[in-house]
């Protein structure tokens, strides 16, 4: 039986989600896991979205077939017990055999933190410390020129296929707390921690709104490709609802990779 699970992680100590010889992963936790609920024997896990090193995720989605077809509730009961303590599983239900996140996502949302005040050790596990005071009105009015179908290969790692549609960019401060959320159909590597470093050059008055549209118009590397650090940075949400486009990779996709 197919299963899909929401996935929270402390990244601070992995070398990302995908599974990297001797690195410790998230994939690779919970493949242990699942290895050790099934007798010894390997399944794979597939998510929506592949996060960096260093970076957190509270609305991961992931899937996975179990051999034995066991309930969802004994499956969640199996993953507590075993996960390491910076990793939980939540919501595990039953889906299509097809199913596969990466295709049946709408979109998915990001939310990088910004401690914008004294120095605070508990606070900047999982925020960038920034003590100067930043603009945010300006830094949300360059976020808006994200915003839309564009070519992003100044925001992020070169690929093939660089185009994105940006949903949103929105900027928020709550006293000393700045949050920069971007939620996208899909993002191309390091690209919202790229957009956060020219947003908070922009918070700082050291370039502008019009300076970013021209950087996305060039497609040449933002800053020449400086990165926002990953502790910031966490996935908060991944919106389901599959599409016929979408169904049909993941049917192509699980038959390619021998799953069911």
């Amino acid at each position: 039986m197919r299963y899909r699970a929401r996935v929270e992680y402390d990244g601070t100590d992995f070398a990302g989600f995908q599974s990297q010889p001797g690195a410790r992963t998230v994939q690779g936790e919970l493949e242990a896991a699942l290895a050790t609920i099934s007798g010894g024997s390997r399944v794979r896990v597939v998510a929506a979205g592949r996060t960096d090193a260093g970076v957190h995720a509270i609305g991961q989605v992931i899937a996975f077939t179990d051999p034995r077809g066991r309930p969802a509730k004994e499956l969640a009961r199996a993953f507590d017990a075993l996960l390491p303590e910076d990793v939980a599983i939540r919501e595990v239900r039953r889906v299509p055999a097809g199913f596969h996140p990466r295709y049946a996502a709408r979109y998915r949302e990001y939310r990088y933190t910004v401690w914008n005040g004294p120095r605070s050790p508990l606070r900047e596990r999982f925020a960038l410390g920034v003590r100067d005071p930043l603009d945010t009105a300006a830094m949300e009015r360059a976020g808006s020129v994200l915003v839309g179908r564009h070519d992003f290969s100044a925001f992020g790692v070169a690929h093939r296929q660089p185009v994105r549609t940006v949903h949103s960019v929105r900027v928020r401060r709550t006293g000393s707390q700045v949050t920069i959320d971007v939620a996208a159909d899909a993002f191309l590597r390091q690209m919202v921690r790229r957009i956060v470093a020219v947003l908070l050059e922009v918070g700082h008055g050291r370039t502008n709104e019009e300076a970013v549209a021209e950087a996305l118009a060039s497609r040449r590397p933002a800053l020449n490709g400086a990165t926002a650090p990953a502790k910031g940075l966490c996935l908060r949400r991944v919106a389901l609802g599959p599409t016929r486009e979408g169904a049909a990779l993941a049917s192509t996709t699980a038959r390619s990779n021998g799953e069911r």
